[in-house]
């Protein structure tokens, strides 16, 4: 038995919640700021390229920068990784307080976006070392509170700026980045980082390239795309059928609340056996396209949330088992490298799905779009691993807290 199986479940449970509010924190973080700066790109003066630069910079500096930090958690041990992150994130929302002009939102969003590239991988490597076998149940859990952070993130980013401004709303994340941090310093053992054999340039190449890597990251990405693309575009649809703004932005939240209510059980369904990798990561890509579709095809407002819906609840069954797979096939000596990998395919998912939506429907249509981002997503299926995943002994025992 280790040592973590020998503790009591609440003692255990103590050590995870932070790693799950650290999730919250960089979805709700993202999210809350993007709703606000779209909402009042007017009266600060933003125009449409500098909205997309604003809206981009996070996205940005999480592509570069995720690799590298996990990669130093795997070095260094990811706690220090995730208090230090935390602790930037705060310090990076202060700067928000004095964001009166696009220079100092657009400083404040790239400290956040870079804090966030050290704490969220190696969150995800902690949650996958502190699972003791039971990959599907916790990455449920962790995706689950991401996804709320998703779901309220624009509605209480926008209750913040009408009440106090953007000050207000970068006061409450500096708030909650220090808590969050204060609470993985207290709570979050330790682990120590495990001895790693040298890799070659040719042995990364191999580990990147492997179907039980390449696949559930490119599930991922998939996955994240349509997430992306649906959070600008489901709101343009729904205004269009004379929905106002808050039935608008309603549609966001009923596909992060499906999304989060699902994650969790389909993470038990697996651990259990009863829900394959491969099978489960079909269903859900097939669920997003199918979701896409009927948003691009069948007009009226209830079509709309129902694909809001479908598309929800494809996301939260895909996610948490293309990660869990991950976890399961990785070694624990460089789980931080492979998450941080993986959250690269995300932030490329998330930035070219909406592309690809907006391109295709600027040349034809927004139906044409959404047709097209069915048809990449539902293609990613192909890319889900055949083969429950093997991994070295040390990748499924996590190892003792110091």
């Amino acid at each position: 038995m280790n040592a973590s199986e020998a503790l009591p479940p609440s003692v255990i449970a103590s050590q995870r919640w932070p790693l799950y509010a650290a999730g919250f924190t960089t979805a709700f973080g993202a999210h809350a700021v993007a709703a606000g700066l779209g909402a009042e790109s007017a009266d600060i003066g933003l125009s449409l390229l500098g909205l997309g630069i604003l809206l981009a910079l996070y996205d940005v500096a999480e592509v570069f920068l995720k690799p590298v930090f996990g990669a130093l958690s795997d070095r260094i041990g990811p706690k220090p990784v995730i208090v230090g992150g935390l602790l930037a994130f705060s310090l990076a929302s202060l700067i928000g307080l004095w964001a009166d002009q696009p220079a100092m939102l657009a400083a404040a969003r790239l400290g956040q976006g870079m804090a966030a590239s050290a704490f969220s991988p190696a969150s995800s490597a902690s949650v996958a070392r502190l699972a003791g076998g039971k990959t599907g149940h916790y990455f449920g859990r962790y995706g689950s509170w991401k996804g709320l952070g998703y779901a309220i993130g624009p509605l209480l980013g926008a209750l913040a700026i009408i009440m106090g401004g953007f000050g207000l709303l970068f006061g409450a994340l500096a708030v909650l980045g220090l808590t969050v941090a204060a609470w993985a310093l207290v709570s979050v053992p330790r682990l120590k980082p495990l001895p790693r054999p040298r890799y070659t340039i040719v042995d990364v190449w191999r580990q990147s390239t492997e179907r039980s890597f390449l696949g559930p990251t490119l599930v991922l990405a998939a996955a994240t795309g349509a997430l992306g693309a649906a959070v600008g575009f489901l709101p343009a649809l729904a205004a269009g059928e004379g929905l106002g703004t808050g039935g608008s932005v309603a549609v966001v939240t009923v596909l992060a609340v499906a999304s989060a209510l699902i994650q969790p059980r389909v993470g038990r369904l697996r651990d259990l056996g009863r829900l394959p990798d491969r099978p489960g990561m079909v269903v859900g890509l097939l669920a997003i396209s199918a979701g896409t579709l009927i948003a691009g095809l069948l007009p009226g407002a209830a079509w709309i949330y129902c694909a809001a819906v479908l598309i929800g609840m494809g996301i939260g069954v895909s996610t948490p088992l293309a990660f869990a797979h991950l976890a399961d096939a990785t070694p624990a000596e460089r789980l931080g490298r492979t998450m941080g990998s993986a959250e690269l395919g995300r932030e490329l998912g998330d930035a070219g799905g909406p592309l690809l939506v907006g391109g295709v429907a600027v040349a034809a249509g927004l139906p044409w779009g959404l047709g097209a981002l069915a048809v990449v997503v539902g293609a990613a299926a192909f890319a889900a691993p055949s083969r429950a995943p093997s991994a070295p002994e040390d990748a499924k025992v996590p190892p003792t807290p110091s």
